[in-house]
């Protein structure tokens, strides 16, 4: 047995893909935003720490500063712990001299801190990282302090790396800010799946009314979206396509029924009368011909239905040749003008000059043209065809144009199509939809189409395409 997979609906399958796509996105730009605002902060920092120690410097030299001695003079800002404390950050400010020795600091100094200042003064001025024993990394922003250009000491600022990456409150802000794109996503998400999930339900459930017989379908039109209108109106469009051949298909099987009964009627009729004795002499020989008239119009029908669908299995083989198409034109014409009862309908030949050869199979051209006079002549009591030849590149076009009363506009767009018959021929003229059709089939067969090209209450024009014979190979086979 099959195992059947687990079916979800279209707007569940979507939102949860989208939103797997939303969340892999936030979370990349979630890292990405983090590790930034980590180090664009930590660089702040180190500058803020950077300003504090030149700020330092500066007022320590300043005249007044120096006035009473290198240090008898420090500004008492120095001593004032809030001045320095920064909103993100909380630095240890020391002034040492040149021996290590802490002059002064914004802070109170702890027990055993001189010995980590005098480590801190190795190397030149500038910003370093620096690790002192077991105590946690920190970064030491040194700035020279001189007089009269000699080094009188040391401006010291001190902070713990951990306190300078600290970006708490930035990543509860980052947080808030990806929750709000994540919900406002997701509710997009959901909105636009659900606008785009609604048209193909009403689809679906149109197919599920197809299914069960009723093609009447009403599915809305409008659509800003061009692949969903171009899916809606191509399944409207299908389901009346499905609709007309429904009916083309029981009016088929009421008509053959009917078109076959009929001469079996009147055949068996005929014969049961002659055997009866009802009629005797020449009256019984005129119903044995009558009988005979209504066995080859059922023969006619039969192998219809046989060459058509031995033509819709490609079953039957063409036998291509080059022929001079003047006189396949005539030959045609005049074959179906002997099996013509009157002559009420007169055939009009315009040939090509000098004659083209074309590559067909006789049989089948033969069979196409009786099949388009025929038709033209039941369109018509007394009239007239013109058969027109016309060079077309690699074609040679033949337009059959008859003085009959047209086609109507409503019928037209299926005039190709098996088992159709117009409301003009349906019980005017017997037969089975098949002469276009399967003159349409014959001409595809050979590389060639056959194309209804107007038609009016005046008369009907069929356009014949015919592919060249171009090789000199071709015309010397048929010499």
């Amino acid at each position: 047995m099959f195992k059947r997979n687990k079916r979800i609906s279209l707007l569940q399958y979507w939102t949860s893909r989208y939103l797997l796509t939303l969340f892999i996105g936030l979370a990349i730009i979630s890292l990405i935003s983090a590790a930034w605002i980590r180090h664009t902060t930590f660089e702040n920092r180190l500058e803020m720490m950077e300003f504090l120690a030149d700020e330092t410097v500066y007022r320590l030299t300043d005249n007044s500063g120096l006035n009473n001695g290198p240090f008898n003079g420090i500004p008492g800002f120095i001593r004032d712990r809030e001045r320095f404390t920064m909103r993100e950050i909380d630095p240890i400010l020391y002034v040492v001299d040149t021996k290590g020795n802490i002059i002064t600091s914004n802070r109170p100094v702890p027990p055993g801190s001189a010995k980590n200042v005098v480590s801190m003064l190795d190397g030149e001025e500038g910003t370093k990282e620096l690790t002192i024993g077991l105590e946690p990394v920190q970064y030491v922003v040194k700035r020279k302090i001189e007089n009269s250009q000699e080094l009188i000491g040391w401006v010291l600022v001190v902070e713990k790396k951990e306190n300078l990456t600290r970006v708490n409150q930035a990543y509860g802000q980052l947080a808030i800010l990806i929750g709000a794109l994540a919900l406002l996503g997701w509710v997009a998400i959901y909105f636009l799946s659900k606008r785009l999930a609604r048209p193909i339900k009403q689809v679906a459930a149109a197919a599920k009314q197809v299914q069960e017989g009723s093609y009447s379908v009403d599915l809305p039109q409008d659509s800003k979206e061009k692949e969903v209108y171009e899916l809606v109106t191509s399944f409207e469009n299908m389901a009346q396509k499905l609709e007309q051949l429904e009916k083309t298909r029981t009016e088929l099987l009421a008509g053959v029924t009917h078109e076959l009964k009929t001469p079996v009627t009147s055949i068996s009729g005929l014969l049961q009368a002659v055997k009866d004795g009802v009629v005797t002499g020449q009256d019984a020989m005129e119903f044995i011909d009558m009988a005979v008239v209504e066995t080859t119009k059922m023969k006619t029908m039969v192998g219809d239905l046989l060459a058509f669908n031995h033509f819709a299995v490609d079953a039957i083989p063409v036998k291509l040749e080059p022929v001079n198409v003047n006189q396949l034109l005539r030959e045609a014409v005049a074959q179906w003008e002997v099996m013509q009862e009157d002559d009420s309908v007169h055939v009009n030949l315009h040939l090509v000059d000098p004659a083209i050869h074309v590559h067909v199979d006789i049989v089948r051209i033969q069979q196409i043209m009786t099949n388009l006079l025929t038709n033209a002549k039941q369109s018509m009591d007394i009239g007239s065809v013109t058969l027109t030849l016309k060079e077309q590149g690699d074609t040679v076009s033949i337009i059959v144009t008859d003085t009959g009363r047209g086609i109507p506009v409503e019928d037209q767009a299926f005039v190709f199509e098996r088992f159709y018959r117009g409301e003009n021929k349906k019980y005017a003229i017997r037969g089975l939809g098949l002469g276009l059709p399967l003159s349409k089939m014959m001409a595809q067969s050979i590389g060639g189409d056959l194309k209804l090209i107007e038609s009016h209450a005046t008369g009907t024009s069929f356009e014949l395409l015919l592919q060249k014979a171009t090789t000199s190979y071709d015309l010397t086979q048929k010499s």
